[in-house]
């Protein structure tokens, strides 16, 4: 769904900033707050001849007909926002909710797994899963104390939380593969594990997993152009199988999937990528001398 509210598009109602590259904005979209589950996701356009980019939904309120994502600037697309997107502009398009939402089930005990920027998206699944009334043991892994976002939100719907950083400052020092293992040796009665993070991160979790046979769900993130299946770029492998993220996920199996051959293909555009940012660069330096002059 895109229905335009005004005649500008999607009203940002709130800007948030968690770190340098970091940030979240809640945007007003009613319909959209109404039909959105755990694990959907949204194509966004921030400007009429913008790059449409895939955002997972991080949080949708469907009283105040908001829906919250939760952005990394890397690229050109994501940096431009990162400027151009503040409380009270708009988004040019926003349609969704798009993807098969996450199955919650019927598991009394499951580990929810956020690392970085996949703290956010992994929020609406452990909330669901608490609301469905499991035993929740959030897992949260940041490379440090400093970039720690939303650590509050899960304590407020989970049983238990394990805080892990990379450098020891802040919780336990380590991967969030580690917080796993920790929650493994406490628990030997959990039913799922559900991970959202960096592919490297993903088949880290799937790893430890994996010996135990404990179900590990994961969401992937591939290159993405229409969301609908047409494009085949976010076509993974999953055994003998191939499937699109789009439309068949995002959430899979883990066990199943070929993180080697899916990380390989994110690296596919990654001089374009370079490149373009470059530009988008060079162009913003030229502009502020000119206004400077």
């Amino acid at each position: 769904m895109n229905d335009v509210q005004d005649g500008y598009g999607f009203e940002i109602v709130r800007r948030q900033d968690f770190s340098d590259v970091t940030y979240l904005l809640e945007v007003r979209h009613p319909l959209m707050a109404k039909a959105a589950q755990p694990g959907q996701f949204v194509i966004v356009m921030s400007g009429e001849h913008g790059e449409r980019i895939p955002l997972t939904i991080a949080d949708f309120d469907r009283t105040a007909g908001t829906v919250t994502l939760v952005i990394q600037a890397v690229g050109k697309t994501t940096r431009e926002m990162q400027q151009t997107c503040q409380a009270g502009t708009h988004l040019h398009a926003l349609v969704g909710p798009m993807g098969i939402p996450t199955h919650i089930g019927a598991a009394r005990k499951v580990v929810c797994v956020g690392g970085g920027l996949g703290v956010a998206p992994i929020y609406p699944q452990a909330r669901a899963f608490k609301q469905g009334g499991a035993y929740v043991i959030g897992i949260l892994g940041f490379r440090n104390k400093d970039l720690i976002f939303w650590e509050d939100k899960f304590r407020a719907c989970c049983d238990e939380v394990i805080l892990c950083t990379d450098d020891g400052s802040a919780g336990l020092k380590g991967f969030v593969s580690d917080g796993i293992k920790q929650a493994l040796a406490a628990h030997t009665d959990i039913d799922e594990v559900v991970a959202i993070g960096p592919p490297v991160m993903m088949k880290a979790c799937v790893e430890t997993t994996r010996p135990l046979g404990i179900k590990t769900m994961v969401s992937l993130n591939p290159i993405m152009v229409d969301g609908t299946g047409m494009c085949g770029g976010c076509r993974v492998k999953l055994g003998d199988q191939v499937k699109f993220a789009c439309v068949d996920g995002p959430d899979f199996d883990g066990h199943l999937v070929d993180f080697d051959d899916m990380m390989r293909r994110l690296r596919r555009y990654a001089e374009a990528e370079k490149a373009a940012t470059a530009r988008w660069s060079d162009s913003c330096r030229m502009a502020t001398l000119q206004a400077a002059l």
